[in-house]
């Protein structure tokens, strides 16, 4: 049997997996999934597994269950893109047809001394449960410190607000202001709900060390103590793909042509964190890029040219808790309990494979 294998049950990979079953899989072929948990991590609701407010169990959709599908589990280690195997810990190595990598993405600490070490991370399902942990042993009145006043940065500041109201929390940004990449008038509807619910914004914070309990900023000499500091400055794509030896963007991602593909291994789909697209990484692009590389495969196995439209990002929807919420729909800002119902609906969807 030709094996297509996917790394990564992600939002890229999963979408990959259910758009290839729901078409016609040769009869020569099986689908091999390949991941470290048995089931989908709805990354996009990380934050409120660390803030408490929601059990990992509502955050796993399964994955799906076909006898043309195998799910393997293990952690990749390296790919041999020549021999065409893969290799996973502890493992033999498994050999492919066609490969689809999306792993995702690690966190970017930009050279700051001590913030690997000293913060924690919401990348990863055990990262997140980690982190929940650490956040729900603070004392009260303790302090929270989130580093990155971006969408992640946001959701987490809001989320542990209302699931922990006693905490000092405060989240830091290099800008002068959280949500720097969206329009103004949304920054500021954001900044208002954080002063109406006492979480502090600092601007203009160049962090250069972390130590157990301390941020120390280049434009001042004091200290930014904190119990518990939490990561969502930045991401890169995953070590593997840092390891690779072709042709990157300035962020790391792997450059590919318009099937998804790398250049020189037309065998190998890039899809996700991993991959270079012309706008940001997210759950919608990886579904997006799913979709596409299905077809991509279809049209290979029916002898035909693969001919793909645009990827069409619908917008972006944030949440402030469980009763507000912000988005964007291409330049029209949404605002308050229309976008947080919106951003319940996409989460029923995705856990119901709904995209």
């Amino acid at each position: 049997m030709k094996r297509f294998v996917i790394l990564g049950g992600g939002y890229g990979g999963l979408t990959v997996a259910h758009a290839l079953l729901e078409g016609e899989l040769p009869d020569d072929t099986i689908v091999v999934l390949i991941d470290r948990m048995p089931f989908q991590g709805l990354k996009t609701e990380y934050y409120s597994l660390v803030a408490g407010t929601a059990a990992d169990i509502d955050l796993r959709v399964a994955f799906p269950s076909d006898p043309r599908l195998i799910v393997t589990y293990g952690e990749v280690t390296d790919i041999d893109l020549d021999a065409k195997h893969i290799q996973l810990a502890g493992q033999d190595p498994l050999e492919y047809e066609w490969l689809v990598v999306a792993l995702g993405c690690t966190d970017k600490y930009h050279g700051i001394d001590g913030a690997e070490l000293y913060s924690n991370s919401i990348q990863t399902f055990s990262a997140s449960r980690k982190t929940y942990l650490a956040l729900n042993d603070v004392k009260p009145y303790g302090q929270v410190t989130i580093v990155g006043g971006g969408l992640s940065g946001v959701e987490v500041a809001s989320e542990l607000r209302e699931g922990r109201p006693d905490l000092n929390i405060r989240i830091i940004d290099r800008g002068p202001s959280i949500l720097s990449a969206f329009p103004g008038k949304l920054q500021e509807y954001v900044s208002s709900w954080f002063i109406e619910h006492e979480v502090e914004m600092r601007g203009h914070v160049s962090l250069h060390k972390l130590e157990e309990g301390s941020l120390y900023d280049l434009n001042n000499p004091s200290p930014i103590l904190s119990d518990v500091t939490v990561w969502t400055a930045g991401i890169q794509p995953v070590a593997l793909v840092q390891r690779m030896n072709l042709p990157k963007d300035a962020q790391g991602r792997l450059i590919i042509n318009e099937h998804h593909q790398l250049p020189d291994y037309n065998d190998v789909f890039i899809v996700g964190d991993c991959a270079s697209l012309p706008f940001s990484p997210s759950a919608q692009a990886a579904e997006g890029q799913g979709k596409q590389v299905a077809e991509v495969m279809q049209a290979i196995w029916s002898g035909k040219t693969p001919k793909l439209g645009k990827i069409k990002l619908k917008g972006v929807l944030g949440s402030l808790g469980k009763k507000a919420g912000f988005g964007l729909m291409g330049r029209t800002p949404l605002m308050g309990r229309v976008p947080r119902v919106l951003k319940s609906g996409v989460l029923w969807m995705s856990k119901h494979h709904f995209g």
